[in-house]
């Protein structure tokens, strides 16, 4: 199963183009918990962003650029190839241009659905006409930020 996780605000802004403009400690955990033992792919972008592998699972890291990536990383030039032929499990964590190309192929997104707008320069792709709600947590609040899990799945007719 493909699961995309990503935190998004009212405009599906995930990020500026200094890094995530918010600071929710509970998302990360509830982040961190999902992704734990499974494989992820993530953009190079995501990549440069850490400092260790997010999983004690495989860590693909989607580039075309020749790059030396930490231990505990691969690199895939073919992310669209690597996950038709995957099987089990894979969680893939952006970036913009990476869930764009790999939309069509998610099974479950799990989404942290931002009640602001953060005037983000990098967006999660349009979603909501492929995709139907099948779960949602009440609210919270936490540094003055209200957001709410939610989890997405693809609708029966979609081309996917």
């Amino acid at each position: 199963m493909i699961r995309f996780i990503v935190a998004i605000d009212v405009d599906r802004g995930l990020a500026t183009d200094t890094g995530i403009p918010w600071n929710l400690p509970t998302d990360r955990t509830y982040y961190r918990a999902k992704i734990a033992h499974s494989p992820v792919l993530m953009g190079s972008g995501t990549y440069r962003e850490l400092k260790r592998p997010m999983s004690d699972k495989p860590n693909y890291v989607a580039t075309h650029q020749a790059m030396e990536v930490l231990p505990g990383f691969e690199i895939t030039d073919d992310p669209a190839g690597l996950v038709r032929a995957f099987e089990g499990d894979m969680w893939v964590l952006g970036g913009a241009k990476l869930f764009m190309d790999l939309l069509p192929l998610a099974d479950e997104l799990y989404i942290t659905q931002i009640m602001s707008d953060f005037h983000c320069t990098k967006f999660f792709p349009p979603f909501q006409t492929s995709f139907e709600l099948v779960s949602q947590a009440e609210p919270q609040t936490e540094n003055g930020v209200t957001f709410r899990f939610q989890v997405w799945h693809p609708l029966q007719h979609a081309v996917r």
